[in-house]
């Protein structure tokens, strides 16, 4: 088994509860970790052999641009579609952080984190 970790993908998105927030938008960092069997691709230096990256860049953006008012909505979505777009995944943790979030304090991120396996 092992471990493809794709961090802090920094996105612009427009998601919130407030209108401004799906108006005005904000700054977002995706972390993304998949666990598979990386031990055909660590012999063969194969690309099909493991999980490809920028799949889940695409994925994550894709998603990402996509307005939801929460958090773990978005993050849900994108889950659903590493398991259903790259069958060799057999589990996932994505976590969704709002950098500055508009909140009555001095907060430099909120995030959510969910975690899912087959």
């Amino acid at each position: 088994m092992g471990k493809v970790l794709v961090e802090n993908i920094r996105i612009y998105a427009h998601h919130g509860c407030l209108p401004e927030e799906t108006i005005i938008g904000c700054q977002y960092s995706v972390d993304v970790s998949v666990k598979t069997d990386l031990s055909k691709a660590s012999l063969s230096d194969d690309l099909v052999d493991t999980v490809d990256y920028v799949h889940i860049n695409k994925i994550v953006k894709e998603e990402m641009a996509v307005p939801s008012k929460l958090l773990e909505h978005v993050g849900k979505r994108i889950l659903d579609r590493i398991f259903s777009e790259i069958p060799m995944v057999k589990k996932t943790a994505v976590s969704v952080s709002k950098l500055n979030p508009p909140i009555n304090g001095d907060v430099e991120k909120v995030t959510i984190v969910l975690k899912s396996s087959r």
